[in-house]
């Protein structure tokens, strides 16, 4: 859309209101230029064109964020790969482990599942760390709270194991299924992992994030409490590992830029105060 021209030396000026792009190695937080009200994003791209020549501009798509416009650069999209990977991991693990429980004793894939079921809990402990990680939360006080969990969780289990389990020639899971008083360590990893989906339930209206959110602190608080019986263990264990299934599944069906959010919020967050306060003065200007 053009919003003025005029001629200079027989050369006319083209001025858009597309905001120019820069390349994915010099992008840099957004900000409105006070004078002509136009969105800019890092180094500029665009040029004066010559009569008849027509103007460029970078072909990914633009954003408009709270703090100006933004775009999806490849280190974006790796981010949220490995975010992805990291809840698919998490869950197959889960899955797996989980399945021992459904598996008649004395069948050799029951046995080589229980063998290595400290194994399967490590790889999906890993899993939930680096998508905690990469989590893209608003509110940074709230993701590193889920992260700290995520610390305690792992501390827990790792205690538990050592000083615990190991002596009695138990697994982790074993020890925690015959003493449910060690859901208090291991509850924090858990905690982490609702406190994960139930954030992917408010952002995206996933029914299954939503039912999770009850079912994991439900199955592990039952367990500790002894207020449900092994039959409804069960039950709630099937429709943890059917639902974890599907989340992770489904989000490979969201569009990159959803789990990045707005990024201009998070660019926002990481400038001085001072930026902030200029950036901040030209929005209101913009408003006035």
């Amino acid at each position: 859309m053009v919003v003025s021209g005029w001629e200079e030396e027989g050369k006319k000026i083209e001025w858009f209101r597309r905001p120019c792009l820069p390349p994915p190695s010099t992008f840099s937080p957004p900000f409105l230029l006070p004078n002509d009200r136009l969105y800019r994003i890092g180094s500029v791209r665009c040029r004066v064109n010559g009569e008849g020549s027509q103007p460029t501009f970078d072909d990914r798509r633009v954003y408009r964020g709270v703090y100006g416009p933004w775009t999806v650069d490849p280190s974006d999209i790796r981010e949220v790969i490995l975010y992805r990977l990291g809840l698919v991991t998490a869950a197959a693990s889960f899955v797996i482990s989980s399945s021992a429980a459904f598996i008649p004793e004395g069948n050799i894939l029951g046995d080589i599942i229980k063998q290595d079921v400290d194994f399967l809990y490590i790889i999906g402990a890993g899993g939930l760390g680096l998508s905690l990680l990469l989590i893209h939360i608003y509110v940074t006080p709230i993701k590193r709270f889920l992260q700290s969990l995520w610390v305690l969780g792992v501390i827990g289990s790792v205690g538990t194991y050592i000083m615990l389990a190991k002596p009695l020639n138990q697994s982790l899971i074993e020890y925690v299924i015959s003493n449910p008083i060690s859901v208090w360590f291991i509850g924090p990893l858990f905690a982490a992992l609702t406190g994960l989906v139930f954030k992917e339930g408010l952002c995206y209206g996933k029914l299954e994030a939503g039912i999770l959110t009850f079912i994991i602190p439900g199955l592990l608080l039952g367990h500790l409490t002894g207020f449900i019986d092994d039959g409804a263990k069960l039950s709630l264990l099937g429709t943890w590992m059917a639902l974890f299934m599907v989340f992770a599944a489904r989000k490979f069906q969201q569009p990159i830029k959803d789990d990045i959010g707005d990024k201009s919020i998070f660019m926002f967050n990481a400038l001085p105060e001072k930026e902030k306060k200029a950036l901040l003065q030209n929005l209101d200007g913009q408003l006035e």
